[in-house]
């Protein structure tokens, strides 16, 4: 059975990138919400900067020095995001919004300018820090910013190319990124103003922190925004974007594979043309980084790429990408091993890609990130085994490396990962038979004990009710997992528990105790008005001191206890009244009703003396009738009690369901004092009984 995915079903989530401008806040600053004074001094700067922005709207020096330092000041304040707020209600926006553009001249003045791009790229700073806070983005829009933002990615084309011209490009970008992060109309309008061809040209910039800022706005655009999409591939960003993926600079790079990786996103077309215009191999390189956000980016890439078609599936595979991948498997970083999981495990599902991934080393690190409390990480390494799982090839390692206990024991976080498992489990059953089951009982003759033990736990849940006998009598198994139960680790006794008890329940012969069967001894029934009845009695029975008469014919039919009395040489055979010592008057009474009809209803509270009578006069009918009512009652407070019943009376049945509950109930039993010695007590009985239902003939198989 197919696990059915969708394209993106379980694809980690992608977003833009929201640029805070890390170069520029010291991450180890105080940050604090103004409150009183300090509130009323906050909102008295700002509102004294805002006051030199509307005033200094012009080319003179003066203007455009207090211009520029005005824009610093606000910048150097909407680097604490708690004071953000107070900033905006002081009116920043309107005013920085304004220096976005450059103050009018006379036409054809083409004289040196003072601080020229300086005030522009303080704004494009100041209002970039601003729209970090998703609030203010819309009011940013609103008040013009994204015109003049887009103008600003043009400002190398009409004047040669400085420091100040790139800073303000680069500054222009950020903002443009901010704006835009996670804010679908916003994506729209930053198109509708013309911003993805200038961007996209930039990506070709002679200052790889232009073509990083350049590319990390693009990357927000492309995000969850077809239009956007398209456009950016229309423009040609491919190949300069692939270009990039080779770069040995690690933040661009990192840049161009978020971007092509939001391209590729639910975009299967998009996806086609990338992988035709050579992005496979550079991304693969990628794995290898020495910059853990570019292999996130890159892993998470090519399980989307892998989602294409199986000869993508293989090509990646055959160009060298799973060593990487399983060595990311490794890392402490989560989210690295997030990506890892989820790329294997879109690999895993070709059938040409599994064994290669279990012969490579990733079967065992992917077992050990299904104990993850990442519920995304344990999901992801649940399906790329589920893969792997379908290669008959990979099962053996499966078991012999305690693959099945791992997905039995996990604890999983989601529904589906649950339900993953027991796909995975199901896939391995499956497979157990022929060739795959032979090697299993090679490696229980042969392997090292902990080995042995591993395929004899597993095979207990995953093997044919048709194949038991040969695994766990004719191949040892059965003594494998008894010698579990006399392991000194708790654990272990608990696993050899449950693997026999599940071995129970999967052989037809070995349910808990049903009603008792039909006597195998003919018997003759004389019917309920009989008992105790003087009409044509022959013998009689003194029960503490009262009459009980009787038949000798029925009496004779209903065991050889009686037939031994009446036919034998003892004394009661020519007697007519027969004294009873030892048993009470109500438990006779209900012993001569079953010989007389064949049934009675038999209570919790007489039934071990009934069993005891029943046992006396070898009422083997009876007995049962009566280790069935005990076995409903059997507790963890008195399951030993209950053994040691059924041993006193030969109770085979009710010791069976004893065992079974032991069993069951192992874990429980195991906190209890005096469990050790129960389990020594029992397992030679434990082994009588499995070696007696395993080489049971299959009644089903018989009639076939």
């Amino acid at each position: 059975m197919e696990l059915q995915r969708s394209e993106d079903q379980g694809l980690p989530e992608r977003k833009g990138q929201k640029r805070k401008l890390e170069e520029e806040i010291q991450e180890d600053r105080e940050i604090s919400l103004p409150t009183g004074d300090a509130r009323r001094a906050l909102l008295a700067e700002v509102t004294a900067q805002v006051t030199v922005l509307e005033s200094a709207f012009t080319w003179r020096e003066s203007d455009r020095s207090a211009a520029k330092r005005a824009t610093h000041v606000l910048a150097e304040l909407s680097k604490n995001e708690e004071v953000v707020n107070v900033i905006v209600e002081g009116g920043a926006v309107p005013a920085l919004v304004k220096h976005l553009q450059a103050p009018p001249c006379e036409d054809g003045d083409r004289s040196p300018k003072p601080f020229e791009h300086e005030v522009e790229k303080g704004s494009a700073f100041a209002l970039g820090l601003l729209a970090v806070k998703p609030e203010h983005q819309q009011l940013i829009v609103d008040s013009g910013a994204l015109s003049h933002l887009v103008n600003l990615l043009r400002r190398h084309k009409d004047s040669s190319i400085s420091r100040a011209v790139i800073s303000v490009i680069r500054r222009a970008a950020d903002a443009l990124t901010n704006l835009a992060h996670e804010n679908s109309s916003i994506k729209t309008r930053v198109r509708m103003e013309g911003g993805i061809p200038p961007l996209v040209e930039l990506l070709e910039f002679t200052d790889t922190k232009v073509q990083r800022a350049a590319a990390g706005a693009l990357r927000t655009l492309a995000f969850k925004n077809d239009e956007n999409k398209n456009q950016i591939v229309e423009c040609n960003a491919l190949p300069t974007l692939i270009l990039m993926l080779r770069s040995e600079d690690a933040a661009i790079h990192y840049e161009a594979v978020g971007v092509i990786g939001n391209l590729v996103h639910s975009s299967p077309n998009i996806k086609k043309e990338v992988l035709a215009a050579g992005a496979l191999q550079p991304v693969i390189g990628l794995l290898n980084s020495c910059c853990s956000e570019s292999q996130r980016e890159a892993a998470l890439l090519l399980g989307q790429f892998a989602a294409t078609d199986s000869d993508c599936k293989v090509h990646i595979v055959q160009r060298g990408a799973v060593r990487p991948l399983i060595e990311m498997l490794h890392s402490p970083d989560v989210q690295l091993k997030e990506m890892s999981t989820f790329a294997l495990g879109r690999l895993a599902q070709d059938t040409h890609n599994q064994a290669g991934i279990a012969h490579s080393g990733g079967l065992v690190p992917l077992l050990k990130l299904l104990d993850s409390k990442n519920g995304s990480l344990q999901h992801n390494a649940a399906f790329a085994l589920y893969g792997l799982a379908d290669n008959e090839d990979n099962v053996s390692d499966f078991i012999r490396v305690g693959g099945v206990q791992r997905l039995q024991d996990g604890e999983f976080i989601v529904q589906a990962t649950k339900d993953c498992v027991a796909k995975t489990l199901k896939r391995l059953e499956e497979k157990i038979h022929g060739r795959v089951l032979n090697h299993l009982l090679y490696l229980m003759r042969v392997a090292e004990k902990p080995v042995q033990r591993r395929v004899a736990l597993a095979l207990a849940y995953l093997c044919s009710p048709d194949d038991q006998r040969t695994i766990f009598i004719d191949n040892n198994g059965l003594e494998l997992l008894l010698g579990l139960l006399g392991s000194t680790s708790t654990k272990q006794q608990l696993d050899g528990a449950v693997a026999l008890y599940k071995l129970s329940n999967k052989a037809m012969t070995l349910s808990p105790m049903d009603a008792a069967p039909p006597s195998p001894t003919p018997q003759v029934y004389l019917g309920e008005q009989y008992v105790n009845n003087a009409t044509l009695s022959d013998v009689t029975f003194l029960v503490e001191g009262r009459r009980f008469y009787a038949h000798r014919i029925c009496l004779l039919a209903s065991s050889d206890a009686f037939r031994a009395m009446f036919d034998g040489g003892y004394r009661e055979k020519d007697a007519r009244d027969i004294e009873i010592p030892n048993i009470k008057w109500e438990v006779f009474e209900l012993m001569m009703r079953f010989i007389y009809t064949g049934s009675v209803d038999v209570t919790l509270d007489i039934a071990q003396d009934l069993l005891r009578a029943a046992d006396q006069y070898l009422l083997e009918g009876l007995k049962r009738l009566c280790e069935y009512t005990i076995a409903q009652d059997i507790s963890l407070e008195n399951v030993s009690s209950m053994y040691e019943l059924s041993e006193a009376f030969h109770a085979i049945s009710l010791r069976h369901t004893c065992i079974l509950f032991i069993l069951e109930h192992f874990d429980k039993l195991s906190a209890r004092p005096g469990h050790l010695h129960l389990i020594q007590r029992t397992v030679p009985e434990i082994r009588n009984y499995f070696a007696k239902a395993l080489t049971k003939p299959n009644p089903h198989k018989l009639r076939l």
